[in-house]
Formats: structure tokens, C-alpha cells, sequence
């Protein structure tokens, strides 16, 4: 079993930054590639990005240029920092562990964290 702990999220004024955590337990993480999701209220959920356990980076296209990922497999943890933040990154936002990635499943995951919440002010 993986289990996987969000934090980093609250709450910023636009243009800001954040710096989401994804602290990760259970299994070896440097096998797994860690995605990240968003869901805004009455919305769908959304694809933020994947880094894979090699290392790749695919973004959404709403994180392409303001957000980067990155992983520290020492600490088990995968971070996801958010800069230029808008009112329309509000969302609950969730990590999620998975393997194999392709644009084909991305939406798909094995295992996924209760999400933290980034509220951006105009």
C-alpha cells in the first residue's frame, strides 16, 4: 500500500507563489511516477502534470510556464511549485502515484493523497 500526504497549500493573492509537497510512504517511491490533479468546485478534475520516475516532466496546459515539478526520492517527496498563481488555480489539489505513464491514461492512478487546498485572491 502507498499512501501519500499533501501539504504546502492555503491561501495567496494573485501573482503569488506556492510550493505543494507530496510526502509519499509505503513502497519504494523512485519506482512510481507522481501526478498531480487539481478540482475546482462544480468542475472536473484536471490534469496538472506528472514527473515521471526517470526524471521526464509532462505539464497540463494550464501549468505549462508557471508550474514545475520535481521529486527528491532521498525524501520520498515530490513537490510542485506553483508560481504567477491566478484566481482560476483555486482547487483542491492532489498527488497520485501511478507507473507506465502515457498521455493515453494520465488521467488513471494506483494511488492518490486526500488533496490540499489552494485558494488564490484576486
Amino acid at each position: 500500500q502507498v499512501q501519500l500526504t499533501e501539504s504546502g497549500g492555503g491561501l495567496v493573492q494573485a501573482g503569488g507563489s506556492l510550493r505543494l509537497s507530496c510526502a509519499v510512504s509505503g513502497r519504494t517511491f523512485s519506482t512510481y511516477d507522481i501526478k498531480w490533479f487539481r478540482q475546482a468546485p462544480g468542475k472536473e478534475r484536471e490534469f496538472v502534470g506528472v514527473i515521471t520516475s526517470s526524471d521526464g516532466t509532462w505539464y497540463g496546459d494550464s501549468a505549462k510556464g508557471r508550474f514545475t515539478l520535481s521529486r527528491n526520492n532521498a525524501k520520498a517527496t515530490a513537490y510542485l511549485q506553483m508560481n504567477s498563481l491566478k484566481p482560476e488555480d483555486t482547487a483542491v489539489y492532489n498527488c497520485a502515484a501511478d507507473q507506465n505513464f502515457n498521455t493515453a491514461t494520465m488521467m488513471n492512478f494506483e494511488y492518490r493523497g486526500q488533496g490540499t487546498q489552494v485558494t488564490v485572491s484576486s
